[in-house]
């Protein structure tokens, strides 16, 4: 059987693509148009509307059955085969070839699982007859041999089928693209597996047929006999017909007769038929009416239903349970009832936002039922509010209470003990969410709260400062020392001061133990009380405080602010404002323990304030949270008690410094000036952290008044005055070097001595050169004046300035010029009483003649050129050999 080019071994590649991974095998594949038909009537095909489409019909066996399909594939927008359609062959029911199509390729394949469709079923047009031929005899071949039976085929002979099979049956060209070209094969109707003719019609059915042809002499030989023939059996079968026809006339009037009949009949129906037709649309409008109104109750009883499905959620809402509203107005607040309390307020509080407009349909929120009942829940809560916060006022006073009747939670005599917090803060944290839930139903009750909290929990703290102190005071053994540093009249008995450490450490113990207590409890205070504030606790804790491993959590409630998503900014600095006042009011006094012992502190040492200065600076800046307020307040008291009690001992040393400008007359070195460099370096061992300030400041005033109390001193001699100066500034710098290389302050006042004592020196050397040889630099000086007005060579003839009067000031002062330094160094050496002093105070004065004596060697040379005088190198030789 022919095969055309609609099916090839290409195309059957591309199906076989598109349904791979069903496991159906292609038999056939072949090119279509789809077109549609109308329902009951005809014309032309819709050709400009057809679309291409691939039949394929596959097969799949499944155990010993072989189910067969017919697929429809269409072309995807990149010309690639997909699955369209998929039909089942065992419901084709009828193959019908459209009569309307005068070229006879078009079909429609009707199955019967598709009656029920009001679309019309498709039709498919092939390309030529071949074509239909060859799909359809492929269809009714599987038909049979698969499910055992044919459809019924409407608008082709089958004969005509059979004998087109048997002349396309010898061979079939099929078209193979290869890289040399098209290659024609050779397949015989096995291979194609259509053996059409052989399956419609059997062998001996068409060996029958044969001899039935052959014994009926059809004459189809010559065609005008044949025609001719034709024509006389028409006439005939005419005949035959008008025959029959008028034999039957007796038929036809009992037909007629019958059909008389049938009128009447119909017109009675038709009358009946007017008159139900009247009646059923009476009773349509009936039922109408009916309809209506089943339609309105219908919708009444949703809406009733509705109506009491939302009042029965309101009454649920507005209910108050039994176990709850017992809780509110009379329920304990034991320890074991507190989960029933909180239960209770939780569900007050829901209830209570839930009768507010967000909350409730503004249309609930006026009804009588609603108003009464938040003024009942409003009520419950005033109840509730009143009786809890009355039993958490006396549940703290007694609680503190207790623990101030036992004296074991204090120090004791030979005992100290640091102050344990854990059960007082277990037994309040018991109550930590029902004053949560007391803050979410009225914020007011929270004022006498926290008062009662802070009055009762004051009096535990101040107890224990007062106690712990005192025992601290008490166990604590250090020896007095002097606070007269500075005094002259004193005497030796500052050689040897005791070790106070024992007091500085003490001051820190008490720091050390009282400070992460503070600051814990104001922790605890600002979580518990329901504060809404950043963390109150500095990262780290406190430095240096040994906080208990009991003490480590005590801040976290395990709670969580209810409305803590609520917080803003300007709410969190009110409530910062008023947790400082309250901390006030919880630690206030608990300061005037921290003060006796700085006060005791300084009766002992006085410069123990500076090593307690420098630990008070390191706990201060310790603390940067918030809620750290007063407790940076206390320290920054403390820290400013002791800088006063240490400005006291400083201003009592500055008067002791004074007291010795009072004396008759001062010799040699002020006893203040050694002293002032042990006690440097006596402060300079104390000093601790930020303490440098402290001491520097110390120092400046120190030495200031020393410095000024040494001048007036100098005063009052006036011809001594050079002689003491710089024995006490030479003193000062001596006593002070060590220390002013290392402190910048003192460093300072050692250059400052250091210019006054050259200064000092300076004037005396002056002094005692001139009074040795006045005569000599007198006439220098007069000399030196006289050139300012009038030249070199004019002086000679001046008035006591000629070359005689030179000579006789020569032979005046320097015939015995020996003599006279010899006088010089017994007087440098008579009244200086520090001896270490006089080598350098000799060779300043003999450098100081020379360079004297030299500018006078130059005047006489310019103005006297002729004059002969001791030359500088005799003198340095004579100087040099004294």
């Amino acid at each position: 059987m022919a095969k055309s080019s609609a099916d090839d071994e290409e195309l059957r590649r591309a199906c076989e693509a598109a349904i791979e991974g069903t496991k159906q095998k292609i038999v056939m594949s072949i090119r279509v148009a789809k077109g549609r038909g109308m329902w009951g009537k005809s014309g032309k095909l819709g050709r400009n509307m057809a679309k291409p489409r691939v039949l394929a019909l596959s097969t799949k066996a499944k155990g010993q059955r072989t189910k067969a399909f017919l697929r429809v594939l269409k072309y995807s927008t990149g010309g690639v085969l997909e699955p369209a359609k998929l039909y089942k062959l065992k419901h084709l029911s009828k193959v019908e070839v459209i009569t309307n199509d005068p070229s006879g390729c078009t079909f429609t394949l009707g199955f019967d699982n598709l009656r029920g469709k009001s679309v019309a079923p498709p039709q498919w047009t092939m390309r030529n007859i071949d074509d239909r031929n060859r799909l359809l005899l492929c269809i009714l071949n599987i038909c049979k041999d698969v499910l055992g039976r044919l459809p019924k085929v409407v608008g082709i002979d089958v004969v005509e089928m059979a004998l087109w099979a048997k002349e396309n049956n010898p061979t079939v060209t099929t078209q193979r693209n290869q890289q040399d070209g098209p290659v024609a094969a050779t397949v015989t109707e096995s291979d194609l597996k259509v053996t059409v003719e052989r399956e419609l019609v059997s062998q001996a059915e068409e060996e029958d047929m044969e001899a039935l042809l052959g014994t009926y002499v059809m004459g189809i030989g010559e065609a005008e006999a044949f025609s001719e023939r034709l024509k006389r059996e028409l006439l005939a079968l005419e005949a035959a017909n008008v025959h029959a026809i008028l034999e039957s006339e007796p038929m036809v009037d009992e037909v007629l007769q019958g059909l008389e009949a049938a009128t009447n009949c119909v017109d009675d129906m038709d009358e009946w038929l007017s008159i139900f037709n009247v009646k059923l649309r009476h009773m349509r409008e009936d039922i109408e009416s009916i309809e209506t109104r089943n339609n309105k109750l219908e919708m009444q009883s949703v809406n009733n239903k509705s109506l009491i499905e939302e009042l029965d959620r309101l009454l649920e809402r507005l209910r108050v349970p039994s176990e709850y509203a017992a809780c509110l107005t009379g329920g304990s607040f034991d320890e074991a009832r507190m989960l029933q309390n909180v239960e209770a307020c939780e569900w007050l509080t829901g209830a209570l936002r839930g009768l507010e407009v967000p909350n409730l349909d503004p249309i609930y929120a006026n009804m009588r039922a609603v108003r009464e009942k938040r003024a009942e829940l409003e009520k419950l809560k005033t109840t509730f509010v009143r009786r809890a916060s009355e039993f958490l006022r006396n549940y703290f006073a007694s609680l503190v209470d207790f623990m101030i009747s036992d004296k074991s939670y204090f120090s004791q005599r030979g005992q100290l003990k640091r102050p344990d917090h854990a059960d007082l803060r277990y037994k309040c944290r018991t109550y930590a969410r029902l004053l949560q839930h007391l803050k979410s139903l009225d914020k007011k009750c929270l004022g006498t709260l926290r008062k009662a909290y802070c009055s009762s929990l004051n009096l535990l703290l101040r107890r224990e400062a007062r106690e712990f102190a005192n025992e601290l005071r008490a166990s604590t053994k250090a020896s007095r020392n002097p606070s007269v540093w500075l005094e002259g009249s004193s005497g030796s008995g500052h050689g040897g001061h005791s070790d106070t450490s024992p007091v500085s450490d003490a001051y820190a113990k008490m720091l050390t133990i009282f400070i992460p207590l503070l600051v814990d409890e104001s922790s605890f205070f600002a979580h518990f009380m329901c504060f809404e504030v950043p963390t109150l606790v500095p990262p780290g804790g406190v430095p240096n405080g040994n906080r208990s491993d009991d003490d480590t959590n005590d801040d976290d409630l395990g709670i969580m602010d209810i409305d803590e998503n609520d917080s803003k900014a300007d709410k969190n600095s009110a409530d910062l404002a008023t947790l400082n006042e309250a901390l006030q009011e919880l630690l206030n006094g608990i300061q005037e323990d921290f003060y006796a012992v700085v006060d005791w502190a300084y009766k002992i040492d006085p410069l123990r304030c500076i090593s307690m200065h420098g630990i008070t600076e390191r706990y201060l800046s310790g603390q940067k949270a918030d809620a750290a307020g007063f407790v940076r307040l206390l320290l920054g008291d403390l820290e400013s008690r002791i800088s006063m009690q240490f400005g006291r001992f400083v201003d009592e040393a500055c008067h002791q410094i004074e007291r010795n400008e009072r004396n008759v007359r001062q010799m040699g070195v002020l006893s203040y000036i050694p002293r002032f460099a042990t006690l440097a370096t006596r402060m300079e061992q104390y000093i601790q952290g930020q303490s440098r300030d402290l001491v520097d400041q110390a120092y400046t005033k120190f030495v200031s008044i020393m410095f000024v109390t040494l001048e007036k001193i100098a005063q009052t001699d006036p011809k001594y005055a050079d002689i003491f100066l710089l024995e006490n500034y030479a003193a000062f710098q001596n006593s002070l070097y060590d220390l002013a290389n290392v402190v910048p302050t003192l460093a300072k006042f050692y250059h400052q001595a250091s210019e006054a004592y050259e200064q000092a020196c300076t004037r005396h050397i002056s002094m005692i050169i001139y009074y040795q040889f006045e005569r000599l630099f007198q006439f220098a000086r007069k000399i030196e004046d006289l050139m300012y007005t009038i030249t070199p060579e004019e002086i000679p003839f001046q008035l006591g300035l000629s070359k005689m009067d030179l000579r006789k000031m020569l032979k005046s002062s320097l015939s015995g010029v020996d003599k006279s330094i010899a006088a010089m160094y017994k007087k440098l050496q008579k009244n200086l009483t520090s001896e270490e002093l006089l080598p350098s105070l000799w060779d300043k004065c003999k450098k100081e003649f020379l360079d004297k004596y030299d500018s006078f060697a130059q005047l006489v040379a310019k103005v006297y050129p002729n004059e002969t005088i001791p030359s500088v190198a005799e003198m340095r030789d004579l100087l040099a050999s004294m």
